[in-house]
Order: C-alpha cells, then sequence, then structure tokens
C-alpha cells in the first residue's frame, strides 16, 4: 500500500500550479507553457487516480506507473514550492525588507537575481513537465478511465462529525457480567492475601480487550479496594524501562534509575496495574518486571492483555487459567453499527432489507469492524454504495482478525483524509499525539484543503472530528497544562489504535522512520530512503548523525521530541526541503538560509542556550509555527518579523528575559497564537495596541503592564477576541507608577465572557474592577490566580465560581477569610487549592465558628500564612505541603483525620526552638507513602538520650523521606529509622550538625546499627560534619554523596565487617538475586566479598577526604566521581564487568581508571577529564577495538590539570593519535 496516497499529492500540485500568488509576482515569466500543459494534464491525472490505486492490487503495471507518479509529484511540489516562495521573497522586497538586510545574507540566495531563477527554474519545470506527460501517454495506453459514480438513491443522514457517547454505555451493558467477573476474581484472590496476582485477557485485534480492561480499571469496587491504580499500554516493545516510567508517570533515561522509581512506587501498596497489549515471548524480560512488582503488598495485581495464548501463559500469576474474551453479541454489535451509520435517523427497513444482518456477519463479534463498518457507510446514500462496500469485504476471523475490514475503511477515505492519517505512521504505537501540534505538522505539509471562507486550523479540527468518527483516532481527553512549560491551558490529545496505526505504517512503507530507543547502525544506515524522521531516543550521536548524512535531501520532518536530549547537532546541510523541524537544547542553532526557504513548523522550545535568533530567520516566509517557549536567555526577537506574513503561531510562553517584543506586529494577519507579549518602553518597542487586529486565540500572558496606558490598554481590543479562553495580566513587582491607573488598565483589559482561566499578577490597585468580580461574567472559569495584590482591600467570592477547580492566592496583604459564610454549595468542583504569604489571612470563613468543607480537594498547599491555625475539611485530600515558622499546622496535621488518607505529605518549620510534642489520642491508620520534612526540629530528639517521637511509628508504609535543613539532626536517627520498613529513598541535605552513628557512653551496639532493611536510594548532600555512614544495607542500589567534605570512607569497617546475611532482609536479597540473575552475567570469584550486591550507581562529588575505595562493589553499571581530590586509587572496587558509564572528573591525584580494561564488555560512555595523574594508555587499544558500540567518549582533556592548560602530549606523536576515528560527541 505504500505507493498509495499519490492522489493529494497531484490535488496539492494543481492548486500549486493555479497559485495567485505565483501569477501575482510574475515568478513563472517565460514558463507560461509548461505551467498552461500541467493545467491541463493535472485534472485528467487526478480524474482517474481514485479508480487507478483501486486497481493497484489485480492489474500489472499500475503499481510502476504510480510510484513513478508520486516521485515526480513529489519533485513538482518541491520546485512550486520554489516558485511560491520567491513570490513571497519579491513581495517582501517590495515593502523594503532587503534594503534592511546585510549583503551577506541577501547572497545567499541564488534566487534573488531574476534571470539565474528563471534558468534554473525553467529546465527544472521542463523536467518535471516531460515526465508528466509520458506518464499521461502511458496511462491512456494502459486505458485507466474515470467510472461515474452512481447516483445517491436516498439520502438517510445528514453527515456530522460529532463523536457520540453512546457506545460507552453499550459496551459496559454488553460486557458486565464478564466485567463483574474480573473483578471479583481480583478482589477475591486480593483479600486471601495471595502474592502477585497476573490475570491475562486474551482476544483477537479489534474485540475490544483494551475497553474491557479499562471497565474493569474504572469500576467502583476496584477504586475502592486498591490504594494504587497505574495503567500502561505497552504494544510491540516489552521495554522495562518504557513500562516503569510508565507506572511512576516520569521520563527516566537510565534503566536502574527506572527499575528503582517502579518499586519506590508500588513498595507498601496494594496496587492495581493493568499492562495494555503486550506482546512479549521472552520469559526474562517479564521477570525483570516483576521482581520490581513484588514489592507491593500481598494482594496486589496485574491485569494484562495480549492477542497471544503464549504471552498469556508467561505471564499469569495465581490464576489457574485466562480470561478469554468472547465475541460481542450481535444484539449489542447492532446498536454500535447503527449508531454509527445512521446516527439520529432510523433507516428504512424495507428498502435495506437483510444487507444490515450480512455486514454485522463480517465484524465477526468485533466492536471495532462494527464502528469502522458504520462510520464508513454512513458516508454512503445509496443501496448500490452499500452493496458495493458489502461485496468488497471480508469477514473477520481469528487468523485475519480485524485488518481487512480497517484496510477497507481507510481506502473508502477521501484523498486528504488519507494523506494525513497516513502521516501518523511517524509517531510511535501508544504515543500521546497532540492534537495543536498534529494539525499544525499538516499544515506544514500542506495535507490540508483550504476551504473558502474557513481556516487552515478550522479544517484540521474538522479532519481530525472525521477521522476520531471513523475510529481511526481514540482514547480523545484534555491533558493538565504543564507548569514547568509555563502552560496556561490544558491540551487535547489523543492515541491510534494500534491495528489503525498497522494500517498507516503499511500506506507509508519505508517514508517514516521512528526512533526510541538506541538505534542499530547497521539497521539504521541500511534505511531507504526516508521523509519523515521522529526520534524521543535521549542520545542523538554519530548514528543519527552518520544516517542524517547519508539521507536523500527528500527529507520533509525531523522530530527530537524529548527535551533532555543532548549530542551532536543533527547533520541538515544537504537537507533543503525541510517542512518541519524540531530540535533539542543546542548551544549553536544549525540553521543555514537554504533550510529556511520552505520550513513551515520550526520548534526551539526549552533550550536554555539560546540568546538571540539567527537575523536570517526574518526570511522564512512560509513559516506558520514558531515554538519558543522556555527558552529562558532569549533576549530579543527579530526586529524585522513583521514580514514573515504566514507566521500563524508564536509560542513565547516562558521567555522571561524578553525585553520588548518586535515592531508591527499587526502586520501578521494570520497571527492565531502569540503566548506571551511583552510591554516597554524603549525606543523601537510597540505596545498592546498592536493586538487590537489580531484574532488571537487559545492562552496569552501580557507582561510589565506598568508600561501600558488605559488607551493602549482599551485599544488591545481583549473583549473582542472570543477563541482566547486563558488570560495572565501582570505588572512589574517594583512598580512606582500611579496605582490608580492600574485599576483603570485592568478595566480596559476586559476580556472576552467565555474566559476559561485569569491570572492577575502584582496589580496595584486597591479594588478589583467590576468584571473580575463577576459571578456572572465569569461563570466559565476553573482556574484563578492571584498573586502580589498587595493594596487590594476587596476580593472577589470565590466560593460562588462554581466551575472553579484551580485556586492559587499568593501575596494578598489584605485578605482575611475565603468567603463570607459557610454553604454547602461552596466550592462544588474546586480540586487545587494554593495559599502562600497571605499575612492576615486567619480563617477560612468570615464569620467566626463557621467551618468550610471542599467536598472534591485533592491537593492543598499552605505557606506562610502565619495566623492561620486551622485546616479545613477536606475528606478527598491527597497532598499537603505546610510551610510556616512556628510548628502549628504542621502539629495539627499529624494528629488529624488527613493522615488517614494523605499519600503525600511536605513540611517545612523554620523555628528552630523545641516544639510540644504532639499528642498521640489513637493510632490512625496512616497510608502516608512520601514525607519531607525541611527544617521540623521537633520531630528528632535533641539529644541520644532522648526516645524517639511517637509519631514515626505510624510512617511505616513510607517509601521516601527527604530531610533538610534540620539543625536537631546530629546522629542517625536509628530509633526513628526502626520503623521505616518500607522505606526505598532516603535524601538528607543540608543537615550541618550531622556527624554520624550515635555514640552512647563511647560504644554502639550492633543491633542499633541495623535499619532500613529495603534501601535502594540514598543521596546526602550539603553535610560538611558528617565522618561516617550507618551500615549500609544490601539492598542499597544507588549511593549518591555531594560536598561531604569530612566523610572519609563511603563505606566503612562495619559494612566490611558485616556480611549480607546479617541484615534481616531476605526479601532484599531475593530481589537482588533474581537482578543479578536476569540481568547481569555473575561476577567471577573473588576473595572480597561486595557488601552491597546490589549497587548499581555510584556518585561521589566534592568528598576531598576520601583517598580510596575499600571494598570491592563490582556490581556496578554507572560510577561517576567528581572534584574529590584527595582520591588516589580505586583498585578494590574489583573488576568492573557491567560497568556502562565512567565518569571521572577533576581528580588530581587518581593514579589509574578502576578494574580491569579487559573487562569493560559492557562500556558504552566514557569521560576522563582534569586527572593529570592518571595512566589510561591501558584503555586506548580497548576503546579502539569498541568504537562502534560505544554511544559517547571523550578522554581527550584526562591528562590536564585544568581547562586553561593546553593539550598534553603523551608520546612524540600527537594527540590526534592516540584513538584515531574516536571523536567528541557535543
Amino acid at each position: 500500500m505504500a505507493e498509495y496516497a499519490v492522489g493529494p499529492l497531484i490535488s496539492m500540485l494543481k492548486d500549486k500550479v493555479s497559485s495567485y500568488l505565483l501569477q501575482r509576482y510574475k515568478v513563472m515569466d517565460g514558463m507560461e507553457e509548461q505551467r498552461e500543459i500541467l493545467e491541463r494534464k493535472l485534472p485528467a491525472i487526478l480524474n482517474i487516480i481514485e479508480d487507478v490505486e483501486e486497481e493497484v492490487a489485480y492489474r500489472s503495471g499500475v503499481s510502476a506507473w504510480l510510484k513513478a507518479l508520486k516521485k515526480v509529484a513529489c519533485k513538482a511540489n518541491d520546485v512550486f514550492d520554489e516558485f511560491k516562495y520567491e513570490a513571497l521573497r519579491r513581495g517582501a522586497k517590495e515593502k523594503g525588507h532587503y534594503k534592511k538586510l546585510g549583503f551577506d545574507i541577501v547572497s545567499l540566495f541564488p534566487a534573488h537575481n531574476p534571470i539565474v531563477f528563471r534558468y534554473r527554474m525553467g529546465k527544472k519545470l521542463c523536467r518535471i513537465v516531460r515526465i508528466i506527460e509520458v506518464l499521461v501517454e502511458e496511462m491512456n495506453t494502459l486505458g485507466f478511465k474515470h467510472l461515474q459514480p452512481a447516483p445517491p438513491s436516498k439520502q438517510w443522514r445528514i453527515t456530522d462529525s460529532v463523536i457520540i457517547d453512546s457506545e460507552e454505555d453499550i459496551v459496559s451493558r454488553s460486557r458486565d457480567e464478564e466485567k463483574k467477573k474480573i473483578v471479583s476474581i481480583l478482589i477475591g484472590q486480593a483479600s486471601d492475601g495471595s502474592d502477585l496476582i497476573v490475570l491475562p485477557i486474551v482476544g483477537m485485534g479489534g474485540l475490544g480487550k483494551t475497553t474491557f480492561a479499562q471497565l474493569v480499571y474504572n469500576d467502583p469496587a476496584i477504586k475502592e479496594y486498591f490504594q494504587l491504580r497505574r495503567w500502561c499500554c505497552v504494544s510491540d516493545d516489552f521495554e522495562v524501562v518504557k513500562i516503569a516510567n510508565s507506572i511512576c508517570e516520569t521520563n527516566e533515561n537510565d534503566r536502574d534509575k527506572a527499575l528503582q522509581n517502579l518499586q519506590n512506587e508500588v513498595s507498601g501498596k496494594r496496587y492495581f496495574i493493568v499492562l495494555d497489549d503486550v506482546w512479549n515471548e521472552d520469559a526474562d524480560k517479564w521477570k525483570k518486571l516483576r521482581t520490581c512488582l513484588k514489592h507491593g503488598c500481598k494482594g496486589s495485581a496485574v491485569l494484562m492483555t495480549t492477542r497471544k495464548e503464549k504471552v498469556a501463559e508467561i505471564m499469569k500469576m495465581c490464576i489457574d487459567d485466562s480470561h478469554d474474551l468472547g465475541k460481542l453479541p450481535k444484539v449489542f454489535l447492532k446498536e454500535i453499527f447503527e449508531s454509527r451509520a445512521f446516527f439520529s435517523q432510523k433507516p428504512n427497513a424495507a428498502e435495506l432489507g437483510d444487507t444490515v444482518e450480512k455486514i454485522l456477519d463480517r465484524c465477526g463479534g468485533s466492536p471495532l469492524a462494527a464502528k469502522a463498518f458504520g462510520s464508513m457507510l454512513s458516508t454512503k446514500t445509496s443501496m448500490k454504495e452499500w452493496m458495493n462496500i458489502l461485496t468488497r469485504s471480508n469477514s473477520c476471523d481469528a487468523k485475519k482478525e480485524v485488518l481487512p475490514i480497517l484496510k477497507l475503511s481507510y481506502e473508502d477515505l477521501p484523498s486528504h483524509l488519507k494523506q494525513c492519517f497516513a502521516f501518523c505512521a511517524v509517531f510511535p504505537k501508544d504515543y500521546e499525539i497532540d492534537l495543536e501540534i498534529l494539525i499544525q505538522l499538516w499544515m506544514a505539509h500542506d495535507f490540508i484543503p483550504l476551504k473558502e471562507g474557513d481556516n487552515l486550523e478550522k479544517v484540521g479540527r474538522e479532519i481530525f472530528n472525521e477521522l476520531t468518527w471513523r475510529s481511526f483516532f481514540q482514547d480523545v481527553k484534555r491533558s493538565h497544562p504543564k507548569e514547568k512549560q509555563s502552560e496556561l491551558r490544558s491540551r487535547t490529545v489523543c492515541k491510534i489504535h494500534d491495528l489503525m496505526h498497522d494500517i498507516a505504517l503499511s500506506v507509508m512503507g519505508k517514508s517514516c522512520l521512528t526512533i526510541v530507543d538506541r538505534p542499530d547502525q547497521k539497521e539504521l544506515l541500511s534505511a531507504g530512503a526516508t521523509h519523515h524522521l521522529f526520534s524521543s531516543y535521549h542520545f542523538t550521536g554519530t548514528h543519527s548523525h552518520d544516517y542524517l548524512k547519508k539521507q536523500s535531501p527528500a527529507l520533509r520532518t525531523i522530530l527530537y521530541t524529548n527535551d533532555k536530549a543532548f549530542g551532536p547537532a543533527p547533520y541538515l546541510s544537504k537537507h533543503s526541503h525541510l517542512r518541519a523541524l524540531q530540535l533539542f537544547k543546542l548551544r549553536k542553532l544549525p540553521l543555514r538560509p537554504k533550510h529556511l526557504q520552505h520550513l513551515r513548523y520550526l520548534d526551539l522550545s526549552n533550550n536554555e542556550f539560546i540568546k538571540e535568533l539567527p537575523k536570517e530567520i526574518s526570511i522564512m516566509y512560509n513559516l506558520q509555527t514558531l515554538k519558543l517557549s522556555n527558552c529562558e536567555k532569549l533576549g530579543q526577537l527579530p526586529k524585522d518579523m513583521k514580514y514573515m506574513t504566514n507566521l500563524r503561531h508564536l509560542y513565547t510562553n516562558g521567555c522571561t528575559s524578553l525585553k520588548c517584543m518586535p515592531p508591527d506586529l499587526w502586520q501578521l494577519t494570520s497571527l492565531q497564537t502569540l503566548t506571551y507579549f511583552v510591554a516597554s518602553s524603549s525606543p523601537g518597542c510597540r505596545t498592546i495596541s498592536e493586538l487590537r487586529d489580531l484574532n488571537l486565540g487559545g492562552e496569552l500572558e501580557l507582561s510589565c503592564l506598568e508600561y501600558v496606558t488605559e488607551e493602549h490598554a482599551k485599544e488591545s481590543s481583549l473583549g473582542n477576541k472570543e477563541k482566547l479562553t486563558h488570560l495572565s495580566l501582570v505588572w512589574g513587582d517594583d512598580c512606582i507608577d500611579e496605582l490608580d491607573q492600574h485599576r483603570n488598565v485592568l478595566d480596559a483589559l476586559k476580556p472576552h465572557a467565555a474566559l476559561e482561566f485569569l491570572g492577575i499578577c502584582s496589580y496595584g490597585g486597591t479594588t478589583f474592577p467590576t468584571w473580575v468580580k463577576s459571578l456572572i461574567f465569569l461563570q466559565h472559569l476553573t482556574g484563578l490566580h492571584l498573586d502580589g495584590c498587595t493594596m487590594c482591600k476587596e476580593f472577589p467570592q470565590f466560593d460562588q465560581f462554581k466551575a472553579l477547580e484551580v485556586l492559587v492566592l499568593k501575596r494578598l496583604n489584605k485578605l482575611q477569610s475565603l468567603c463570607s459564610n459557610s454553604s454547602s454549595a461552596a466550592f462544588p468542583a474546586l480540586k487545587d487549592l494554593r495559599l502562600a504569604n497571605l499575612e492576615l489571612f486567619e480563617r477560612w470563613v468570615a464569620t467566626e465558628g463557621e467551618k468550610l468543607k471542599f467536598p472534591l480537594l485533592e491537593n492543598l498547599r499552605i505557606e506562610n500564612c502565619p495566623k492561620l491555625t486551622t485546616l479545613p475539611e477536606a475528606p478527598k485530600v491527597k497532598v499537603v505541603r505546610l510551610e510556616e515558622d512556628k510548628a502549628q499546622l504542621s502539629l495539627s496535621i499529624l494528629v488529624s483525620r488527613y493522615m488517614s488518607c494523605l499519600s503525600e505529605l511536605f513540611v517545612i518549620v523554620r523555628d528552630t526552638e523545641a516544639a510540644p510534642t504532639p499528642k498521640l489520642d489513637r493510632d490512625p491508620e496512616v497510608s502516608l507513602s512520601e514525607l519531607a520534612l525541611t527544617g521540623c526540629s521537633f520531630l528528632f530528639p535533641s539529644s541520644p538520650l532522648q526516645h524517639a517521637v511517637g509519631v514515626w511509628k505510624w510512617f511505616g508504609q513510607l517509601v521516601k523521606l527527604h530531610i533538610n535543613f534540620c539543625d536537631t539532626l546530629v546522629y542517625w536517627p536509628e530509633e526513628e529509622f526502626q520503623s521505616l520498613v518500607l522505606l526505598k529513598i532516603l535524601l538528607i541535605e543540608k543537615c550541618s550538625k550531622l556527624i554520624g552513628p550515635t555514640q552512647v557512653k563511647g560504644c554502639r551496639t550492633r543491633e542499633r546499627a541495623q535499619f532500613l532493611p529495603n534501601l535502594t536510594i540514598l543521596a546526602i548532600r550539603n553535610c560538611g560534619n558528617l565522618t561516617e555512614l550507618f551500615v549500609l544495607p544490601p539492598s542499597l542500589r544507588t549511593l549518591n554523596i555531594d560536598k561531604c567534605v569530612s566523610l572519609e570512607f563511603i563505606v566503612g569497617q562495619d559494612n566490611e565487617l558485616e556480611s549480607p546475611q546479617h541484615f534481616n532482609t531476605a526479601a532484599s536479597l531475593e530481589h537482588c538475586n533474581d537482578l543479578a540473575s536476569e540481568s547481569i552475567p555473575e561476577p567471577p570469584a573473588s576473595p572480597r566479598i561486595n557488601p552491597l550486591p546490589c549497587l548499581v550507581y555510584l556518585r561521589l562529588c566534592n568528598c576531598n577526604k576520601i583517598h580510596s575505595m575499600p571494598v570491592q562493589l563490582d556490581t556496578l553499571k554507572c560510577l561517576n566521581i567528581k572534584n574529590c581530590s584527595g582520591l588516589e586509587s580505586l583498585d578494590c572496587l574489583g573488576d568492573l564487568p557491567l560497568l556502562e558509564t565512567l565518569f571521572l572528573l577533576r581528580c588530581k591525584k587518581l593514579a589509574s581508571v578502576p578494574g580491569s580494561t579487559g573487562n569493560y564488555s559492557a562500556l558504552e560512555r566514557i569521560i576522563i577529564e582534569y586527572c593529570p595523574a592518571v595512566n589510561i594508555k591501558p584503555l586506548y587499544a580497548h576503546l579502539q577495538r569498541r568504537r562502534d558500540s560505544l554511544e559517547h567518549e571523550d578522554i581527550s582533556r584526562a591528562g590536564l590539570s585544568n581547562p586553561d592548560e593546553g593539550p598534553k602530549l603523551w608520546e612524540p606523536k600527537s594527540w590526534k593519535y592516540v584513538i584515531p576515528g574516536l571523536r567528541r560527541e557535543y
């Protein structure tokens, strides 16, 4: 099917040939004859192309003809894009743009000479016309003709792209008994105290396994019984890191850290996890994941879905048989089909006869097939068309599954929908696609046909709705805004069913290349010509560079989507036809003028290195979308942006260093998105009055409003911008203007009533304008942020905003209460409440004695509200963050009902004086899994002779503990830690008085030295007086120590003398043994016993008193040592056969690399810098042999003493002869 989708290319080319823009600027002078030929030939080809594509499977010669046509159509589209760019260039020149550009930029374009341009383009166009004429002759020879469709006999319904919700109810009713059975099994087995339960759901593709799993996942009994629920779609690649990240909702690239995160996530909890769409038949991979999952409480359960019985047999646990999902009964299948095919009108039963029954028989019990059939036939208006579809379709069965029907559904799409959907093959399976980005990418490739009177984005949404209606997209939902990305609004995201994804891949063939893991070099370099490249891998090394260097110039799309990616700049020199480009963080942008001519989509977001954009970026006349979000150091935008007349979306949110906006933005009449506008009084900058004629939508932050006058505010016409849903208004903190002016400006900035989010920061008025307090005007408001309104005395009635879900109030010096009186209708939808730096805030309700209840509140944060002494009623709260000087709220929460429902608690108490010990009237059932303490001296005894504070006995479920700035912490709190039997992560920072183990009367018992038996991650930072660690448990996997300048040993004598068996840690040792047998080879026998048999990650920084490593740590995979000036030797670590990453930086006395280099068989990354005493000669030959398998290396500065020193010659020969062929990667 890879030769399909030629029709959209021809249609696109036809529109470009007849473009008014080309006539307006006469860029085709002297080529009129060729243009007229194309205007005649292309409609003829377009007339028969759809019928030709249908004949490709059973008629010889058709496939070759289509391939040749597709090839020339691609070239012709590129040629006419060059004509279009030249027309835009001439238009900009007429407006004076070239007068402002330097000769060094203008001269880079041969097109600036009309004679040269005409000659060069004329030759290209003549070649294309000759090929098309030959193809038209072949078309006539082969007898291709256009078959006129039969006229419709009856209109059954008006076509509509609205997606209905009734199918969910249909499926729920149809699977209700099966669901009850599965829920009963899961809860019944769990109640019996069984170990981990793994129950497979087996069935053919398209049968509804995922939907059925969703019904179980969302069942009230499951929600109530299990403490933790997680959903993970696995798909083709059973990658343990990817699965761990999905369950933990993280993005960790390091495998060991990802597995540790997973263990910590499930530890001590009765969890329910769905692993959807599993294909893995490798039992070892499942064992690695299962080892981590075993750390949950008894009764934990995994529900997995698969098409393969063998997979189910490998994975099932504590269950006799898998559950075979039955075919959907025909009565429910018919409901689904008719809800799509007839929507709101009943068909004529006499006319249809038994046609519907025959179609249902074809569906084979598959709801996906019923949806596809129904959506496809909803556009057919005659019985003949229905019978034609029925004739062409095959029945679903266990062997073919539903794929033939889905192929038929794809073939039935209009040509532009085919191209839009096929492009989605570039995304990985189960990838969460951002709708806004997807439409912008469709636009970049000219996939969206523009209807008269509509805009591209609107047509793009119609295409998406139509494809969703036809089941090509699914799981459509709104995502939460990412505060770290400076986003104000949620976004629509979706996924593609894996079978539908297979259809897209079959259409695109090798045109798409998707990289999600480390690519195989041979496979990558053997890949054929690619048009679209997607990479989410975290390192863009030599392999990717060589691939781009080898690729043909036909590459249209390059998307690097991992914002943590690093490596060399991608090789773009030969790729002059790029339409869409997304780059990762680079110090220098690899953009050249020839890359800029055809680029429509450019994403440079999250790059903290960019200070300014190349000045030639203003010649990107085709650019539609420019993303600069969170480029924090970007100081200015190009002054000539007004000439980028096709620009539609400019994302500048998070560009906090911007000083002003470029002039004459009002000339960008196509602009629809501008996320951040900074006002300024500087010369050459413009005011917000430039926004007047821009039809902006989405989100907008207006900053530096102290420079805005009431007149300019009115001229911005925010009230006319109906599509603007999220608005943030920011004044400067140190504003000294007349404060009355603030109110006038704010009043003039009244937005449209459809506003969903309002933020006001550093507003200096004493009252808010009427529109801010109007419950009717802001009835759709779901988010309200007020920050720094220090002079304001009157506030909105917060509790009366019925749709409000997020309320943030900060630095409101006059605010005393949240509402005037309590009411059962107050805050009916609020889920997130944040209060900070409210000096006078003392009660929740103004009327003393009344209480306020938040029925849906989940997250509560209270920081520096000194007069507030009570917490509100919040029965569903899960996360609480408190920050205060005196331990008032902190003490009250420890003895409150909150503790029974909290999962995370973060407490900061700055007062170092002793606070009253919490009175423990009862022992609550505490499920707290994460606790962060800053200050909080009252929770630790001030003397080793005092007993531990009683609340620690409640924290038996604690998994993560973070202690920071605690002055009473002098010795390791051994008694407190005895209760933390499930603790996995311990972080201790800036405890300046911490010395080490407790010394009582000069002795220390072995029993008191042993605690935290399941600890896997230990990080200690900035504890300058720490001299000794506690006895580290054998379960430890990660050890990170930084700026502990008094520490002499990371593993002391106690650890050397202790054998792991002395710890009561059978479970942790079993886990460690499982890992060793499954993921790493058994290390060679050694006279030294490794006291930390699970340790895989060791990082030491700024620990100058450590001289050596006294024990063998031969399970290490990552060793990172930096600025340890006293370190002399690493020989005792052992051979390190499993080491993958070795970083040695600024260790002046270090004499040799650890272990035997001959055993570095797993090494992937190595950096050695500024270690002048180290002997790295033994590494030379080894690295040379393993050059192709190294992902990253740099030892070029190993022998230098400091960055200012010149290259050191180890031999008479130059350094370049040391390791030929190796090169620095970034």
